[in-house]
């Protein structure tokens, strides 16, 4: 049995999408970072850097129990491996999208997190500290658009590349990055947000209304600067 322990975060979503779109059972615990449930001593056992999300499989057996997988990027290779699914065997392939998912760990996901951290939370507006961020975001969604108008997805066909980047993509309205004139970014944004798997691993672990994820987001943001 898999379990996932996450909360709503771009990255948590990575791993939700992911195990919807594998359809496969599996255990989710959701994670409360507005209570710094991911800072308690247990959780760190599980995952050393004490953020979301982690997966543990029981069906792997360690002196500590069930196998732990910390890093979103890390438990999707995990899973895509795992299950055969969403990455390719061949070595040009399989290096094809690990340099997406690589690319979205180290430039897209930092980048867009401190941009939504500056523009959001923070409390003194530092303009040129905003600017740095937004720019560099809006850099690496060009780079994804120039990508897109060569390939329907980013690594060929849909894989972990794009499972991992999409949630991120998709917080560009609250980390305040525009999208305009990005066409092949937007036409990628569309087709990956109308799967059945994608929309499902968004609800969890559990569906906020609009006004309540702004809230809960912003107490979380805070929460962590504090």
């Amino acid at each position: 049995m898999l379990e996932l322990l996450t909360s709503e975060t771009p990255n948590g979503w990575k791993t939700t999408i992911m195990l919807e779109e594998l359809g496969v059972p599996y255990r989710l615990r959701a994670i409360s970072l507005t209570d710094r449930e991911q800072k308690e001593d247990w959780y760190v056992r599980l995952n050393p850097n004490g953020r979301i999300p982690t997966l543990i499989d029981h069906d792997v057996e360690t002196e500590n129990g069930g196998f732990a997988v910390f890093e979103s990027g890390a438990i999707l290779i995990y899973l895509a491996e795992k299950f055969g699914r969403f990455l390719p065997a061949d070595v040009a392939g399989r290096s094809r999208v690990i340099q997406w998912v690589m690319w979205q760990m180290s430039g897209l996901g930092p980048m867009m997190g401190q941009a939504t951290v500056f523009n959001r939370y923070f409390e003194e507006k530092l303009p040129a500290v905003i600017d740095r961020y937004t720019r560099e975001s809006r850099r690496l969604f060009e780079v994804m658009d120039a990508r897109l108008a060569q390939s329907e997805y980013l690594a060929g066909d849909y894989s972990i590349a794009d499972i991992a980047c999409f949630p991120w993509v998709r917080g560009h309205d609250w980390a305040c990055i525009d999208m305009e004139g990005l066409p092949h970014l937007r036409r990628w944004f569309g087709t990956v947000g109308a799967r059945p798997a994608v929309q499902r691993g968004l609800m969890l672990p559990q569906p906020p209304s609009a006004e309540e994820m702004a809230e809960k987001t912003t107490r979380q943001g805070k929460n962590i600067l504090a």
